[in-house]
């Protein structure tokens, strides 16, 4: 039987703290990350008393394969008291009900085929079912007088006919639809009226004074369409009908009225090219071009709320820092009413008195509540401690890092974390993470999870370095498209410069560095063991793209590859796709690889990971490689007992050959038998 070193290592560090506690303190291992819960959305009551937020509470993994359960619990912002107010099933979609001061969630218990609506009195009780559609409601909406809620529902396509016994699947052809309805539930019969848009309906917002509705739809329900053709359309509440249709264009993330009615703030694109729907657009009066305004801004708006009729409330990256502010519809008057580089801020909730709750990691917890009582004084007030066996843990220190690329072009930011108790002047084994996108970014917060070693191989002696290389969010609309047409290029010797960076500060051991990272991070690990081989000691890719070539016929978004990755087609330029493509490059590979894959990936077919793994196999057999399928999971692992393994095997192969050095080591043994 092989017990893992974590395991060992956990039941050691115990031991000696019982013995002489003053002596060892605990470090972050395997099961305290399989632990770890998070705080994960929150919404404050208008009067801002109260709350609502739910808590992530991940299922053990030793004793079952599930999802983690998001639970609702209420935090009384006078008394400070939080409380558990849903916690038998999930719920979703939070939200305070206008003009009854009670909570509405989505939720399913275990016996049930579709989710329903319901509604808990704001001093808690017994939660009551107050709606269900024939099928599980996607996404709901109230009306201001919390009488009328639009919602979402897919609808599925016709079965086709057949004689036989045996019905084969029709890709892409049974899609279905998602419709929207409205239902008055202050009438005694509570009929559903539906909007009468042509396509599938995903985001709706009313406006104040419930007349009417601005809806984006998609002509189809591929993820294809929900990035890249979300059209916006205005819907008369009372008949359903459509008044106008906005000349918006690309991605979109949030539509917002203007208390007024007379403006529509969209948080979107700038255009069909922005990776990112990080910018605000103001729609006026009847017009239907969308303006955008601040558009130098160097950061991302993440969230907005209309203050009045004139001004708008943010949360917004900056580089690696989150900053809460306002801005007038036009552009000007923007205040900054909080900025931190130590709070990465994911969620962001105000109420009509100025109170603010939000979310936020910091790099010593993972995400957390936190308010502020008004906003003119923001002075965030930390709600809750989810995990407070964390104070008994040392932790690796975690700082920005700023460094420049080759280029001169640019300065390059990222998070480094230090190995516990490490010395000046030490050169250390380090571990590359490389995050996804390549439209997203890393902010100075909470670096642990299933895929990403940050504490955990803090406790083991690895430095950890987060790159937020060229293309990143949070750096403004001229950076997010410095990488377009140039996949592998520029935006990956970024990463190299930062590894040279830090091997010039004498932390990072030139014969030791690592690399991992999953989607668009598993293509950079995939090009780092390829075309960078001779850098790398070991490599760990995720989910990642091996063949350009074979990708743009298996993935479910490539028209959002060519909008704003590649900027052309493959058909164009076959061999530019080709030699961007870490297979073209497999005759330098020299990096011990282990390859994992969800086995059910749409977005990144799992067979991108069986050619890498080919080419080496029949190319390259004495390099060491192992190919992992995780059956039921698709792009990224959600459950416990799949985290749990990847988390496990990942620092596997990084003690067996990055820590080593040593590329001819025999692979770890595929028991994983835990005491």
């Amino acid at each position: 039987m092989i017990r893992h070193s974590h395991v060992i290592k956990t039941l050691l560090v115990l031991f000696i703290l019982v013995v002489a506690p003053a002596v060892v303190a605990q470090t972050f291992t395997a099961d305290h990350n399989a632990k770890t819960k998070i705080v994960s959305s929150s919404v404050i009551s208008q009067d801002g008393n109260y709350v609502a937020y739910t808590l992530s509470v991940p299922a053990d993994a030793f004793k079952e394969n599930a999802a983690p359960k998001n639970l609702l619990y209420v935090l009384n912002t006078t008394s400070g008291v939080t409380s558990p107010y849903f916690t038998s099933a999930s719920v979703s979609a939070v939200a305070f009900r206008p003009a009854k001061g009670t909570i509405t969630f989505l939720s399913k218990a275990a016996d049930e085929a579709v989710n329903s609506i319901y509604e808990i009195n704001i001093n808690g009780g017994e939660a009551s079912k107050i709606f269900t559609a024939t099928a599980s409601i996607l996404n709901y909406a109230w009306s201001n007088d919390g009488n009328q809620v639009v919602y979402s529902v897919k609808e599925t396509a016709k079965t086709p006919q057949t004689s036989l016994t045996y019905k084969p699947d029709f890709y892409e052809e049974e899609f279905g639809i998602q419709k929207a309805y409205i239902t008055d539930l202050s009438a005694s019969k509570k009929d559903s009226r539906v909007l009468n848009v042509s396509g599938s309906v995903y985001l709706m917002a009313w406006s104040k004074d419930g007349s009417k509705l601005a809806v984006s739809v998609t002509p189809t329900l591929s993820v294809d369409d929900s990035y890249m053709k979300q059209q916006v359309v205005i819907v008369d509440a009372k008949n359903g009908n459509v008044i106008r249709s906005l000349e918006n264009k690309g991605k979109l993330g949030q539509m917002a009225w203007s208390p007024d009615g007379k403006h529509l703030a969209l948080k979107a694109a700038k255009d069909i090219n922005d990776p990112s729907d990080g910018r605000i657009l103001i729609v006026t009066g009847d017009g239907t071009k969308p303006a955008i305004i601040d558009e130098g801004f160097l950061g991302q708006y993440d969230h907005i709320s209309w203050t009045d009729a004139n001004v708008i409330h943010f949360h917004a990256s900056e580089g690696t820092a989150s900053v809460l502010g306002s801005i007038k519809m036009d552009g000007t008057g923007k205040q900054v009413l909080f900025k931190s580089e130590n709070h990465a801020i994911t969620n962001f909730s105000r109420a009509a008195n100025g109170a603010i709750s939000f979310v936020a990691s910091t790099p010593t917890h993972p995400g957390e509540l936190f308010t502020i009582a008004s906003s003119k004084n923001a002075v965030p007030v930390k709600r809750t401690d989810s995990n407070p066996w964390l104070s008994e843990i040392k932790l690796g220190k975690q700082e920005v890092i700023r460094y420049p690329a080759r280029d001169g072009k640019y300065e390059i930011e990222g998070m480094l974390i230090y190995p516990v108790n490490y010395q000046a002047g030490t050169a250390v084994p380090l571990i590359t993470v490389v995050h996804g996108g390549p439209e997203a970014h890393y902010s100075n917060g909470w670096l642990t999870g299933y895929a990403t070693p940050g504490q955990l191989a803090a406790s083991e002696g690895y430095a950890v370095f987060y790159p937020n290389y060229r293309g990143s969010t949070g750096r403004g609309i001229d950076f997010i498209y410095t990488s377009q047409g140039d996949p592998g290029g520029k935006e990956f010797d970024d990463i190299i410069d930062g590894i040279d960076f830090l091997i010039g500060k004498g932390i990072a051991d030139k014969n030791r560095v690592g690399v991992t990272g999953g989607s668009y991070g598993g293509y950079a690990s995939a090009w780092m063991s390829t075309f960078y081989s001779n850098r790398f000691a070991a490599t760990v890719m995720f989910v990642g793209i091996s063949n350009n070539l074979s990708l743009w016929g298996t993935s479910d978004i490539p028209q959002e590859m060519f909008h704003v990755h590649f900027r052309k087609y493959i058909w164009d330029d076959w061999k530019f796709a080709l030699e961007r493509s870490p297979i073209f490059y497999v005759d330098r590979a020299q990096t011990p690889i282990l390859i994992m894959h969800g086995a059910n990936d749409p977005r990144v077919h799992p067979g991108q990971s069986q050619e890498l793994y080919r080419h080496l196999k029949i190319r390259k057999p004495d390099v060491p490689s192992r190919l992992i399928y995780y059956p039921g999971e698709g792009h990224g692992n959600t459950r416990s007992g799949s985290r749990y393994d990847f988390n496990i095997r990942m620092m596997q192969w990084f003690d067996t050959y990055l820590k080593t050095g040593n590329a001819k080591a025999e692979k770890p043994s595929l028991d994983l038998l835990i005491k």
